[in-house]
């Protein structure tokens, strides 16, 4: 059985879909300030949409990349903030434009949703 790519995830989910031991994603939380699952009762770690896709970054940059754990911090944080200044761009709404970009107003909007959800939990 498959979760639906919007659903939270407990580390054990995560660990086996991708790949990585539990402690290693415990541990990553340590390094990587930016990366903070939900923690309900008894303290279980509940992975959102984001957190999955900041994890699946991580591995990357680390695993595949060959970054450093302070370079990958570095390169995230240097996305972070590139991502914090860009701004939204406007897309004219006519029914040719607005059928051809369907699909990129939602990741936009699924951008800005991650970009709330993060300011929040800073917050």
């Amino acid at each position: 059985m498959t979760k639906d790519s919007g659903a939270f995830r407990t580390i054990g989910e995560l660990s086996k879909e991708l790949n990585i031991k539990p402690h290693i994603l415990r541990y990553w939380e340590d390094q990587f300030g930016m990366l903070q699952p939900l923690k309900r009762a008894g303290s279980r770690r509940h992975y959102r949409p984001e957190d999955v896709e900041m994890v699946r970054t991580i591995n990357r940059l680390l695993n595949e990349d060959g970054y450093t754990i302070k370079g990958a911090r570095k390169f995230l944080a240097s996305q972070k903030n590139q991502s914090a200044v860009q701004p939204i761009k406007d897309v004219p709404v006519t029914p040719t434009a607005q059928s051809a970009n369907d699909g990129s107003m939602l990741r936009e909007l699924k951008m800005i949703r991650a970009q709330l959800s993060s300011a929040l939990s800073q917050a």
